[in-house]
């Protein structure tokens, strides 16, 4: 069954546009788990904009998965390597950006015959933590992430949320398909709302979306439970 990861993220936002001590990002968590969440996802970036370390610390307690984004640094491997979360997502990231606007170049990264990439994977599996990789549906990054040591691929599907078009579908499916076949397991998300999921979950080989703004959108109106609830009927 397709399993939704809910992104906390932007109640964290909510919080530090104030300086606050609430919303609370792990009452969220627990809110999404009572909607159906199989699993919570949280961003702690390097500006610390939404999420903070002890929020990351108190979601790892939780009885949950927990799939930590990060960018590819030391500071984050580090912190990752001592909290063991479930699963790590490696993505790029830049201060100035809203939102992640793209997948990583992992080709890019692993033309070096020293590769940080390839030791920092190898250090985190050594922890027993899953690592994906936050990439473009394109053919050469999928070859690039199985040549890293990944163990994932999470399917960024930005273009295909803002565009709508078959061609981008295609893309996606092309890609699942080739991870698939290079023994990849395979997450997708970014821009994904209660109506464009439904094109996303026809895709046999998907393991996971990772959905957040849309969702913690639509709690606004109706609370996190119920907003995680449509989710989760939206993806039937």
């Amino acid at each position: 069954m397709l399993r939704l990861g809910v992104n906390i993220d932007h109640i964290a936002t909510l919080r530090q546009a104030r300086k606050e001590s609430f919303p609370d990002p792990v009452a969220a968590a627990l809110e999404a788990i009572a909607g159906g969440a199989e699993g919570i996802v949280c961003h702690l970036r390097e500006d610390r904009r939404h999420i903070q370390d002890e929020d990351v610390v108190a979601l790892r307690k939780l009885d949950t998965r927990l799939d930590l984004e990060m960018a590819l640094t030391d500071e984050m491997v580090k912190i990752a390597c001592e909290l063991k979360p479930h699963m790590v997502t490696l993505v790029p990231e830049k201060r100035e950006e809203v939102t992640t606007e793209g997948g990583l170049d992992v080709k890019c990264q692993i033309k070096n015959d020293k590769c940080q990439m390839k030791e920092d994977i190898i250090r985190l599996r050594e922890k027993g933590i899953i690592v994906s990789l936050f990439i473009d549906p394109e053919i050469d990054q999928i070859e690039a992430s199985k040549e890293a040591g990944a163990d994932f691929i999470e399917i960024h599907t930005g273009a295909f949320a803002n565009l709508g078009t078959k061609e981008e579908l295609d893309k996606i499916k092309a890609a699942v398909k080739k991870a698939k076949g290079l023994g990849l397991g395979v997450n997708a998300g970014h821009g994904l709302d209660y109506n464009n999921v439904k094109q996303i979950i026809a895709i046999n080989g998907i393991e996971e979306l990772n959905i957040g703004f849309s969702i913690i959108a639509r709690a606004v109106f109706v609370g996190m439970r119920q907003a995680v609830l449509e989710m989760k009927e939206a993806m039937k």
